[in-house]
């Protein structure tokens, strides 16, 4: 169930820009839409994730205006590849055909010239830090992923970044935690995948504590506005977070991980992959 204050798939965005002459729109969060809604009539689930996604469930976040320049990246399934793959090239997108050849079953990389803009699309599952599967989620929520797997996006993170955290800070302004994806943050998604694996628990409980630390002391003027006060006290959603993920009980693998600690790396490294066309 999509949440009442994301923007709508059908949201017309921004008009053509005048001065390029291209089919695809100018400002990416609306171009990602238009795409997700050519997606939608044929049938195929294709869903916003990255940085604009979190733009679009928080509309009124003022740091959307600074958006121009920023990638589209969008999780899609095994079975929708080869459709989707015709769409972006009937709307003017180039596919980067050795990297499609050679990743294509994992993620797909495409570009639209005109603009200069790539587009990534992550198929069946996200595989950075850490690895979760978003397939067959894909319908609980649009046009993004779920709150729960929009965030895990960033949680999962183990060398996190301001920009990162500014959008994990600027959803828990905005949406509550529940054990249901109405219009919420699903803990129970987040607190299997923490549960079961001590790499997990580790990289999210580190990262609400980076949370707290950098809304605490670092967070700067304008940076989380939304010209009125935020639904949620973003603190105390933390605090929330938290405490969710600490009670939930644990696997007996999370358990003999936990021995361990930090001594052995609990995260991957993401493979950078360059790109040519």
């Amino acid at each position: 169930m999509s949440s009442e204050n994301a923007i709508s798939a059908t949201d017309p965005g921004e008009p053509r820009a005048p001065d390029i002459d291209a089919p695809t729109l100018r400002d990416p969060l609306a171009e990602a839409l238009r795409l997700i809604g050519l997606a939608d009539g044929q049938g195929l689930q294709v869903r916003l994730m990255g940085g604009l996604a979190f733009h679009a469930r928080c509309p009124e976040w003022t740091a959307r205006v600074e958006r121009e320049r920023r990638d589209i990246d969008v999780a899609t399934r095994a079975q929708d590849r080869k459709a989707l793959t015709a769409i972006m090239a009937g709307e003017g997108y180039t596919g980067d055909r050795q990297y499609n050849a050679l990743f294509g079953h994992k993620q797909l990389y495409f570009v639209d010239e005109a603009r200069n803009r790539p587009v990534d699309v992550l198929i069946d599952r996200m595989e950075m830090s850490h690895t979760f599967e978003f397939a067959r989620r894909l319908t609980v929520d649009k046009p993004t992923l779920p709150l729960a797997e929009l965030l895990l996006t960033k949680l999962q993170i183990a060398r996190i970044n301001r920009k990162d955290i500014l959008d994990g800070l600027a959803l828990l302004s905005e949406y509550p935690l529940e054990s249901n994806d109405n219009g919420a943050v699903n803990l129970k998604q987040i607190t299997n995948l923490t549960s079961s694996d001590w790499g997990w628990w580790r990289t999210v409980t580190g990262n609400l504590d980076k949370f707290r630390h950098f809304h605490e002391t670092e967070l700067q003027p304008g940076e989380l506005d939304f010209r009125r006060p935020p639904r949620f006290d973003v603190q105390d959603q933390i605090s929330a977070l938290r405490a969710a993920v600490d009670g939930a009980p644990k696997s007996l693998r999370w358990k003999l991980r936990s021995q361990v600690g930090d001594s052995m790396q609990w995260f991957q490294e993401p493979e950078e992959v360059g790109h040519g066309r």
